[in-house]
């Protein structure tokens, strides 16, 4: 298996997630690209011509992919059932990305030393993503 990626569905905000994301953890898109530039998106409303049908965000070997989900097809219910997890290489890094994904969200478990060796912390951003910060200070 070469990788795993995320992809996130949303209900019409993926570009404010995205630009979102893009603030916490840097870098530049991939790719972008909108319903109203792509083959067969014609007769799509005009208002969702420019919705998000791709974006990519590279993130260290990883790449967090993402689109709308146009209002012709049942919407996104955000729920518990899934998390993403990012090993950090750093506690500093560990504290600032959660830092920047708490922002406006929900913190679950604050980032704190756990008896299994990590440096750890959950939250649930401002978009109703569940997130997972890890640092193993084992190997630091």
């Amino acid at each position: 298996m070469k990788a795993v990626n995320p992809y996130l569905n949303f209900n019409g905000n993926t570009e404010e997630a995205f630009n979102f994301y893009k603030s916490v953890f840097g870098g530049e898109f991939a790719t972008i690209m909108r319903f109203g530039d792509t083959p067969g998106c014609e007769n799509m409303p005009e208002t969702e011509k420019n919705g998000i049908m791709h974006v990519a965000l590279p993130m260290g070997s990883s790449i967090l992919m993402g689109t709308d989900v146009p209002k012709s097809m049942e919407q996104v219910k955000f729920g518990t059932n899934s998390s993403i997890t990012i090993d950090a290489e750093s506690r500093e890094e560990a504290k600032r990305l959660f830092d920047g994904l708490a922002a406006g969200g929900k913190i679950g478990m604050p980032m704190d030393d756990m008896f299994w060796g990590a440096y750890y912390g959950m939250l649930t951003d401002k978009f109703g993503v569940q997130w997972m910060i890890n640092f193993d200070t084992r190997n630091s």
